[in-house]
């Protein structure tokens, strides 16, 4: 029987895992076993799967042995086979429908901030699940306990997503992008001219999400008014249990209720801006609220599904937003990430005519 790709089948158990938000130590024994195996002259491989030393390999366990010496015996590794059998998601057909429909992803978070793979990675997770685009939105510098990008590095970050746009796969790209934070005041955090050279621009306030009503109304309507922001992140901040680990800097059990703002305030400014309204895949997110989210339906306004990912198998977490979505009646036609790249990208360019 002809041998599989080991390394593949181990990466492809990461995925899953991420998917379905299992404990961050579980994905990393995955990954670390398929760089260490990588790494590894075939030859010696294949003599250590022989001897039953695999686990003797730094980055290698008992489990990941396993998986690689059945991988090599042309075996679809048990482990694997078990966890593929229990992933899928049933959608209804409306979910169905828009999930089909998405062709990227405008909220994505890599290694350069608090993202746990490198943007290759994500891009080539991208690929697998069918996307014509990624948008890479890592973190603003004001964000230290996400390892915010600094002006400098977020320039650096440009120069080697161009790099990487030209080596991958024909109909696919990375977009640029940040995610970034709105102030206190209202403005973004990070300098125009390179907001500027942005293709995608998500907002979101990840601090005083207590602050009073008032307050927190003025500085989401100041944002929304900035002709860089795209995309007005997470909406109301808020976090629910979920029950899954999920990964490090996101994990599952902690709550925060929402924000306290004007909504029909906040709504009317996206109109007006032509802005869209992001719904927040993130199992430990799901923002905004359905009441909030069919109110913003009622209201006429753009969405966003997008799954403010931190490693690759979180990217196909899109289904949690199409299920929200549907059973609030988001129209496809009105979910920006339906749309191609070159729409996309009309779109945001005309934010910055305002």
């Amino acid at each position: 029987m002809a041998s599989r790709d080991p390394v593949a089948d181990l990466r492809r158990i990461a995925f899953l895992l991420e998917r379905a938000n299992e404990a961050t130590y579980r994905v990393k024994a995955f990954r670390s076993a398929a760089a260490t195996i990588a790494a590894l002259p075939p030859a010696e491989l294949a003599t250590r799967t022989e001897e039953g030393t695999l686990a003797k390999l730094s980055g290698v366990g008992d489990v990941t042995a396993r998986c690689i010496t059945e991988s090599l015996a042309g075996e679809e590794p048990v482990y694997l086979r078990r966890i593929s059998a229990t992933a899928g998601t049933d959608l209804s057909e409306a979910a169905a429908t828009l999930r089909e429909a998405l062709r990227g992803d405008c909220h994505s978070h890599s290694d350069w901030s608090d993202g746990g793979s490198p943007i290759e990675e994500m891009a080539l997770a991208a690929v697998e699940l069918g996307h014509e685009y990624l948008v890479l939105t890592d973190h603003s510098p004001r964000l230290t306990v996400a390892h915010g990008l600094s002006a400098a590095r977020l320039r650096k970050q440009l120069d080697h997503v161009a790099a990487l746009n030209a080596a991958l796969p024909d109909g696919f790209r990375i977009l640029t992008g940040i995610e970034v934070d709105i102030l206190a005041d209202g403005s973004l955090d990070q300098e125009d001219e390179l907001l500027e050279r942005l293709d995608v621009v998500v907002g979101s306030v990840h601090s005083g999400l207590r602050d009073d009503s008032a307050k927190m109304t003025r500085r989401m309507l100041a944002a929304i008014a900035n002709p860089h922001l795209d995309i007005l992140g997470h909406l109301t901040g808020r976090k629910v249990a979920t029950k899954g680990e999920g990964d490090k800097a996101h994990r599952g059990g902690r709550t925060r209720p929402p924000s306290d703002f004007d909504l029909e305030k906040v709504l009317a400014a996206c109109l007006d801006h032509d802005k869209a309204i992001e719904i927040n895949s993130r199992p430990d997110r799901l923002d905004p609220p359905k009441r909030m989210l069919t109110v913003a339906v009622e209201a006429g306004c753009l969405f966003s599904i997008d799954t403010d990912a931190h490693a690759p198998g979180q990217l196909d977490w899109q289904h949690f937003g199409c299920e929200r979505a549907a059973l609030c009646g988001v129209p496809v036609d009105r979910v920006v990430n339906t749309w191609s790249a070159e729409r996309l990208l009309t779109w945001t360019a005309g934010h910055s005519g305002e």
